[in-house]
C-alpha cells in the first residue's frame, strides 16, 4: 500500500510538471504568434520563421549606383546545437538541432524582405538543411542591419554545411538591389572567426557617451565624447575574450588601422573601443583625431567564438559610405 501510495504521488508530480510545462509552452506560443507583441516588443520584427520567400518585387538589380555588387561577405558555422537560449526560446522556438549560422551581407537589408525560405543551405553530403528561422538578432543597431542568424539543423561535425544561397527576394535597405542568387562558401565549424567587414561610421552612429543595453541585445555602448572619426567592424560571428568576456582595453590595444596620410601610409591604435556589452559581431573603433582609414587589422589568438576556436590573423580594407 504505501509502495502504491509512493508511486502515486511520484507519478501526480510528473504530471503536474507536465502539464505545467505544456502551459509554458502554450503561454509562450500565444505570446509569439501574437499579432500586436510586435507594437510591444520590436526585437519580435527582426525575426522570421516563415518556409517561403513572400517578397513581391519588381528589382532584379545586383550592383548599386556606386558599383558595389549585392553579396554575401561570410557563413559561420559557429554554433552546433547550441543556439542561445533566449534566442532559440523567443525567436527560434521550432528550430531542430539548434545550430547557427549567422551571414553577413554587403549591404544593410530590408527586414520585411527577409524569410527563413529565402536561404539554402547545403552540406558536404549534399543534404539541404532546414532553415527554420531568422533574426537580426543580437546585430540590431542603428547600421548593423547586414547581419542575420539563422537557426536550424545545417549538418554536423562530420557532415558540415558547405555552401549558403540565396533563394528568395532579399532586399538591400535602400531597395537599391536584389541578393537573390548570391553564395558563399560556409567557414568550418573548427575555424574561428575573421573580419567581415570594416566600415565608417557617421556620426548619427556613434551613440556619444552611451552606455550599452541591459539586455542581451538591443544596443552596445557608445563612443566617449571626443571622438572624431569611428570605424566599424563586423566579424564572421559573435566575438568574446576566452574566458567569455567581452573585448576589453587589451583588445582595443591589439586593433591596428592602417590610415594614408599624404601618400604616406602609418597605423594607429584606436583611441576607444565601443559597440560592446551587447553580444554582437560589431566593435566600433572610436579615433579622436579624423584621417583616411584604408584597413583594420587584428593579430591571431585573441578573441573566440562560442565554440572557443580562436580567431586567425585577420584584416580588411575600408569601406566607405552608407550601408
Amino acid at each position: 500500500m504505501k509502495r502504491n501510495s509512493r508511486f502515486l504521488v511520484i507519478l501526480s508530480a510528473f504530471v503536474a510538471v507536465l502539464i505545467g510545462g505544456l502551459a509554458i509552452v502554450a503561454f509562450a506560443m500565444f505570446v509569439i504568434g501574437t499579432p500586436w507583441l510586435a507594437a510591444l516588443n520590436p526585437y519580435y520584427a527582426l525575426a522570421d520563421w516563415s518556409n517561403e520567400d513572400t517578397t513581391v518585387t519588381e528589382i532584379t538589380a545586383t550592383i548599386d549606383d556606386r558599383g558595389r555588387e549585392a553579396s554575401l561577405l561570410s557563413a559561420f558555422f559557429g554554433v552546433d546545437g547550441g543556439l542561445p537560449p533566449l534566442l532559440r526560446i523567443f525567436f527560434c522556438p521550432f528550430a531542430p538541432g539548434k545550430d547557427g549560422m549567422p551571414v553577413v551581407f554587403s549591404h544593410e537589408l530590408d527586414i520585411g524582405s527577409v524569410q527563413a525560405g529565402d536561404f539554402r543551405v547545403v552540406s558536404q553530403a549534399g543534404s539541404v538543411g532546414t532553415v527554420a528561422c531568422t533574426t537580426f538578432l543580437p546585430a540590431a543597431d542603428k547600421g548593423e542591419l547586414r547581419t542575420v542568424l539563422l537557426g536550424g539543423e545545417f549538418g554536423s561535425a562530420a557532415d558540415q554545411p558547405l555552401s549558403v544561397e540565396i533563394v528568395g527576394n532579399v532586399l538591400s535597405m535602400d531597395g537599391s538591389v536584389n541578393f537573390k542568387g548570391a553564395q558563399v562558401s560556409v567557414v568550418p565549424l573548427e575555424d574561428g572567426p575573421s573580419i567581415a567587414l570594416a566600415r565608417t561610421v557617421p556620426e548619427a552612429q556613434w551613440r556619444v557617451g552611451e552606455r550599452a543595453t541591459s539586455l542581451p541585445w538591443g544596443g552596445g555602448s557608445g563612443c566617449p565624447v571626443g571622438t572624431r572619426l569611428a570605424v566599424r567592424v563586423t566579424w564572421e560571428g559573435g566575438v568574446t575574450n576566452p574566458d567569455g568576456s567581452d573585448a576589453d582595453d587589451e583588445d582595443r590595444k591589439r586593433y591596428g588601422v592602417v590610415f594614408s596620410e599624404a601618400g604616406d601610409r602609418s597605423e594607429r591604435v584606436p583611441t576607444a573601443l565601443a559597440d560592446l556589452g551587447d553580444g554582437d559581431n560589431n566593435h566600433l573603433l572610436c579615433f579622436d583625431v579624423e584621417g583616411d582609414p584604408r584597413e583594420v587589422r587584428f593579430p591571431a589568438g585573441f578573441l573566440t567564438d562560442p565554440r572557443d576556436d580562436l580567431n586567425p590573423d585577420t584584416a580588411a580594407p575600408v569601406a566607405r559610405g552608407p550601408g
